[in-house]
């Protein structure tokens, strides 16, 4: 620290060193802004702006009436890239392994492809697509966002079964196999950003925690046949990649 850092940036580097060394444990009430301002003696300004940064970060979290608390530590789950591609559910099969049940809601319905969809499948924009939202959830908690666009002239059908995995429906591999599409390819692109509101809503993520954005593409040769965006918490997930050598 100097003597021109921000007086706030003070409050915020002894109360995150006090949370990342365990002084401060999971589920600790953090001072109050009137608390902050005597210790430190600082105005409540800086004591509320401290505040502000250090749930900013995903350290504390806020409750109505009670205050400040310290976050609690959150388990990292694997979502594999490279296994369970036939699965019927590969989050489900990630979650499985992990020893939890997963559940999962879905919609779908046929929409016209905005412009981002229509460039990922290489159609004219505006054209017809099938489109299907899922929000996935371990013991009642959402824990995935995903949404999935395919070309309505790949299916007999105005709205294909989704990856339930029961009463006989297929993997998006396997149906589309069925159909006389091969899958040869799958494409994935990884970015984090902040949330949209609706996201952080439906995932019901604390201030400061990010997402982890998967674009995947399913290719038949040189046709993709298939786009979807995943999004899963930033805090909750690994992302976790095998990578076969040839022989």
């Amino acid at each position: 620290m100097t003597g021109n850092d921000p007086v706030y940036l003070r409050v915020v580097e002894e109360l995150r060193g006090q949370i990342v060394d365990g002084t401060l444990p999971p589920g600790a009430p953090i001072p109050s802004r009137a608390q902050l301002t005597q210790r430190f003696r600082v105005g409540e300004t800086a004591a509320r702006h401290a505040l502000r940064v250090l749930a900013a970060e995903g350290l504390i979290v806020g409750k109505v009436g009670s205050g400040h608390y310290v976050r609690e530590k959150s388990v990292l789950y694997p979502l594999q890239r490279c296994r369970h591609i036939d699965h019927d559910v590969p989050f489900a099969a990630d979650m499985q392994a992990a020893g939890q049940r997963a559940t999962w809601d879905w919609r779908s319905d046929q929409v016209r492809a905005p412009r981002e969809i229509a460039r990922r499948l290489a159609l004219p924009e505006s054209s017809p697509v099938i489109r299907t939202r899922y929000v996935f959830r371990t013991d009642g908690k959402p824990m995935q966002l995903a949404t999935s666009y395919e070309p309505a002239d790949l299916t007999t059908r105005p709205h294909p079964a989704p990856e339930e995995g029961t009463n006989g429906r297929k993997s998006l591999v396997a149906r589309l196999s069925a159909a006389g599409v091969k899958v040869t390819d799958i494409r994935e692109s990884v970015h984090t950003r902040v949330p949209q509101p609706t996201e952080s809503d439906l995932l019901d993520l604390p201030t400061g925690v990010h997402v982890l954005h998967v674009e995947r593409t399913h290719w038949s040769a040189d046709r993709p046949v298939e786009t979807s965006d995943l999004i899963v918490p930033g805090d909750r997930f690994r992302l976790v990649y095998s990578v076969p050598l040839g022989a």
